[in-house]
């Protein structure tokens, strides 16, 4: 017998004793995976997000906060040695006598434009659902207010609520109304704001909720009237139920608008007279930079108190888009 027909594969030593025993040589451990390409991809986008909230959102957010727990001075502002006080600049907010006025005026300015220029841009995103000639030259005519700066608008607003030369009052002394004094009487100096603001938000309002009537199906209305529904039932029965969650982004939206508007206020009125048209954004600035003596704790105490109330409305949003997604 030949003897090399005795010596032992080779190949089969190596493999374990033969094919059964072949296979993938077990997994390494102790590596991390490496990203993939579209991980890469995430990360890279989503970098720029992060770092722009960062900077422009949290450390801002936390710089408010350390104002307000802190007695800054002008020198300490620069020099960044301000004393802690706790809660001293809350306290002092809280027992301000112009507190309670700018909070009274703050409620009545943002109920009063969120309640008018929802229901004004509502009619008239029902209106020009309508596709009729010219809907579409007329509904961007809508939009100018929106597109113009607003210290354009409200120099514009200030000019025609003017006393002595004003638009507003030529036309009432025209019909045999007496001068009405818009921007220099307590009386009447919230109320001229908001009008102004009205003006500015309901193009906005209507851009947005007529977007969302373009969404509901034209069959829903054509079976109600079909089912003898007249204009007002399918408005109470189709359009305004299917509008609700476009409705509730609008609200909010304009809620945290609405909330902030300093400019609009400062230009025509600059929160006068006697602070009667005073909200907490202009009383913000007031006491932050519209003085020989800044304080900038208590400004940022009445800018926290902006951002905690706009921080509760959209939780409580977030809460009802919650239970509606459950129901």
């Amino acid at each position: 017998m030949n003897h090399m027909t005795q010596l032992p594969d080779r190949r089969s030593v190596r493999g374990g004793g033969g094919a059964a025993h072949a296979g993938p040589p077990p997994a390494r451990t102790g590596k991390r995976r490496r990203p993939t390409s579209p991980q890469w991809a995430a990360w890279g986008f989503l970098t720029p997000v992060t770092l722009y909230l960062a900077l422009f959102y949290a450390y801002p957010l936390y710089r408010n906060i350390d104002l307000s727990l802190r007695n800054y001075t002008v020198r300490s502002f620069v020099q960044g040695n301000a004393p802690f006080t706790g809660l001293k600049n809350y306290r002092a907010v809280l027992d301000d006598p112009t507190f309670s006025p700018a909070l009274l005026h703050t409620v009545v300015f943002t109920a009063v434009c969120l309640v008018f220029q929802y229901a004004i841009g509502l009619a008239l995103a029902v209106f020009f659902n309508q596709n009729f000639r010219l809907s579409a030259t007329l509904r961007a005519l809508f939009l100018v207010p929106w597109l113009l700066p607003l210290i354009v608008s409200a120099s514009t607003w200030s000019w025609m609520l003017n006393s002595e030369s004003g638009i507003v009052n030529t036309a009432l002394h025209a019909i045999g109304i007496g001068p009405v004094n818009w921007l220099t009487s307590p009386s009447w100096s919230l109320t001229s704001v908001i009008i102004a603001n009205i003006w500015i938000g309901v193009p906005f309002n209507l851009v947005v909720l007529h977007s969302g009537l373009q969404s509901i199906p034209a069959s829903l209305y054509e079976a109600a009237a079909l089912d003898g529904a007249n204009a007002w039932h399918r408005f109470r029965r189709i359009t305004f139920p299917l509008l609700r969650p476009v409705s509730a982004i609008t609200l909010l939206l304009g809620l945290v608008y609405t909330l902030k508007v300093f400019d609009i206020i400062w230009i025509m009125t600059k929160g006068g007279p006697a602070g009667s048209s005073t909200t907490f954004a202009t009383w913000s600035y007031q006491l932050g930079f519209g003085n020989l003596l800044p304080a900038f704790g208590p400004g940022a105490v009445v800018g926290n108190l902006l951002v905690v109330a706009a921080l509760v409305f959209g939780l409580v949003y977030l809460r009802v888009q919650r239970k509606q997604a459950l129901s």
